[in-house]
C-alpha cells in the first residue's frame, strides 16, 4: 500500500484548519489525546501487571552497564532510541502558544505516566514472547483492536504535528518582536492570549513536509534524520537555559556548571550518535538550521543600519519641536488629532517631518508612539507605558512608550485608548477619530560598507515582503496616511 498520497491528504487537511485557531484544533484534538494516553496506559499495565519486574528498568544503573558492556555499539544504539524521547523538544516552544500550567499539567497527569506505563508494557511483553521484538506496540493490542489501534496512531500522530505548527507560530511571533525576522501578518484566532496563526510559516511547513514526504517516502528514512534535530534543539535549549538562568537568575555558577555537564552529557552523546547519519540524510536539519539562522542574523543586522541611517536622517525630536514656533511660512493650527508611530523615542517621526514640510500645517492634539519590544513574555499594564510632554507653548507633544513582551500583541489604538483610560493622556483626547501618520521606508542597497551584497539585496527583499505596518499595529485603514521616504543600507 502506498501510503504517500493519504499522507499528503493528510497534510493538506492538517494545514486547511490551522486558520480556524489552535482553539477550535484544541476542541478536536484534545479528547483525541485523552484516549490516546489512556490506551497507552492500559495496554502497558496490562503486560506489566504479569511481569512487576520491569520496574527496574527505570534504574539508569542498567543504561550505564549497557554503555560500559557494549562500548561503540552501545553508543550507536543511541541513535536508535533517540526516537523514544522526540517531542519533548518542542514542549518549549509550546509553553509560548499555550501557557506553562497546561504544559506541566498534561505532562506530569496525562503524558508521562501513559508512555512510561507502554514501554514498561513492551518491555514485558519482548520478555516474555522475545518474537514480539519485531514491533511490540502493536503486538501490545489485542488482535480485534488493532485496525482500530491504527486509526488511533494515526490521529495521534496528525495531532504531534500540530503540537509542532502551534510552536512554530509562537516562535515566530517571538522572533519578529525581538527584531529577529521582519513584520509578519499575524492573525489572533482567539481572545485567549497565544492563540494565533501566522500565514506564511503555515504555508513554508506545509511545503518543506510535503516536499520530505515526496522524498523519503518511508518513514524510517525520515526518522534517520529527525534524531539531529531533535537532540540538537536539546543541547540548544540547555544552553539557552543556562544563559538565562546565569545572567537574569544570577544562580551561581557552581550549581550551573554541575547542571549542564549533567544535561549536556546526556545531549551531546545523543547528538553524537545521530551526527554519524549525515550522508544519510541527517544534513538537512543542519542546512535548514543555518539558513533559518543566516536569515535572522541578515535580518538583525540590516535593521541595525537602516536604524541608524534612519536616526540620522530624523534628526532629534527634541530640535525639531523648538524649530516649529520660527516656521516660515508659519504653521497653521487645525482641528483634530494626530498620531505618529515611530520606532525611536528621540527621533522626529519622517511622517512629521513630512506634514510639516509639505503641508505647512499641523494638528492641534500630536501623539508619537513607539513600540518598545522587551525581553519578557508580557508587560503588566502598571509597567506598560512612558508617557512625556515635549515642546513648548503651542507645539507640546505627548510622546508615548509603549512597552511590550514578546508574547503581547502590539495594537497601537488599543495601546493609547488604555493609556488615556490610565490617566495617562487628556482624558479628552479624541483616539476615536484621530488620524495616523506612517512612515514607510524604501531601503535602497548602496556600496557603504557594513554587509555584503548579497547579504543586502536578502534584506532589502526581506523587508519589501514585510507585513503592512497598518495590519502590524492595528491602525484604522480609513485613517491612516502613509508618508514615504527612501533610506540606504
Amino acid at each position: 500500500l502506498n501510503v504517500v498520497p493519504i499522507a499528503l491528504g493528510i497534510l493538506i487537511a492538517l494545514f486547511l484548519i490551522q486558520r480556524r485557531g489552535t482553539g477550535a484544533v484544541g476542541t478536536l484534538f484534545g479528547p483525541v489525546m485523552l484516549v490516546w494516553f489512556a490506551v497507552l496506559a492500559v495496554l502497558g499495565i496490562h503486560e506489566v501487571s504479569h511481569h512487576p519486574e520491569v520496574f527496574q528498568g527505570l534504574s539508569p544503573t542498567y543504561g550505564a552497564r549497557f554503555l560500559i558492556d557494549h562500548g561503540a555499539a552501545a553508543f550507536l544504539t543511541l541513535g536508535a532510541v533517540v526516537l523514544a524521547v522526540t517531542g519533548a523538544e518542542a514542549l518549549y516552544a509550546d509553553r509560548g502558544h499555550f501557557g506553562t500550567a497546561p504544559i506541566r499539567i498534561s505532562w506530569w497527569i496525562v503524558v508521562l505516566p501513559g508512555v512510561l506505563l507502554n514501554y514498561l508494557g513492551q518491555a514485558a511483553l519482548i520478555h516474555s514472547h522475545p518474537s514480539t521484538i519485531r514491533n511490540p506496540f502493536f503486538y501490545l493490542v489485542p488482535h480485534w483492536g488493532r485496525f482500530p489501534m491504527v486509526v488511533l496512531a494515526s490521529a495521534a500522530t496528525i495531532i504531534a504535528s500540530q503540537a509542532v505548527i502551534s510552536g512554530s507560530f509562537s516562535v515566530a511571533r517571538q522572533a519578529v518582536q525581538l527584531g529577529f525576522l521582519p513584520r509578519l501578518k499575524i492573525i489572533n484566532t482567539s481572545l485567549e492570549a497565544g492563540q494565533i496563526y501566522v500565514p506564511v510559516v503555515s504555508w513554508a511547513l506545509f511545503i518543506g513536509v510535503a516536499a520530505l514526504v515526496l522524498s523519503f517516502q518511508h518513514s524510517s528514512r525520515l526518522a534517520e534524520i529527525y534524531g539531529v534535530a531533535v537532540t540538537g534543539t536539546f543541547i540548544l535549549d540547555t544552553v539557552l537555559f543556562l544563559v538565562v538562568a546565569r545572567t537574569l537568575w544570577r544562580t551561581s555558577k557552581w550549581k550551573l556548571a554541575i547542571l549542564g555537564a549533567v544535561l549536556l552529557t546526556v545531549e551531546v552523546s545523543f547528538f553524537g550518535a545521530n551526527i554519524i547519519k549525515v550522508e544519510h540524510g541527517a544534513w538537512l536539519p543542519l542546512l535548514v538550521g543555518a539558513v533559518l539562522s543566516a536569515v535572522m542574523i541578515i535580518w538583525r543586522r540590516g535593521q541595525g543600519i537602516v536604524t541608524r541611517n534612519r536616526a540620522k536622517k530624523e534628526g532629534p525630536l527634541e530640535e525639531f519641536l523648538e524649530g516649529l514656533a520660527t516656521q516660515q511660512p508659519p504653521l497653521r493650527r487645525v482641528p483634530g488629532t494626530a498620531i505618529f508611530p515611530n520606532p525611536s523615542k528621540d527621533t522626529t517621526p519622517l511622517a512629521l517631518r513630512a506634514e510639516v514640510e509639505h503641508t505647512h500645517a499641523l494638528q492641534e492634539k500630536l501623539v508619537i508612539i513607539s513600540i518598545e519590544p522587551v525581553s519578557v513574555p508580557h508587560v503588566d499594564r502598571d509597567d506598560r507605558f512612558v508617557v512625556t510632554r515635549l515642546g513648548h507653548g503651542l507645539f507640546r507633544v505627548f510622546h508615548v512608550v509603549d512597552r511590550v513582551g514578546y508574547r503581547d500583541t502590539a495594537n497601537i489604538p488599543e495601546a493609547l485608548a488604555l493609556a488615556r483610560k490610565l490617566g495617562l493622556l487628556e482624558r479628552n483626547l479624541d483616539l476615536e477619530h484621530a488620524s495616523y501618520f506612517l512612515s514607510r521606508i524604501t531601503i535602497t542597497p548602496t556600496d557603504a560598507p557594513g554587509m555584503r551584497r548579497w547579504r543586502k539585496k536578502l534584506f532589502v527583499a526581506m523587508a519589501r515582503n514585510a507585513a503592512s505596518p497598518i495590519e502590524a499595529f492595528g491602525l484604522p485603514i480609513d485613517r491612516t496616511v502613509i508618508m514615504g521616504s527612501n533610506v540606504a543600507v
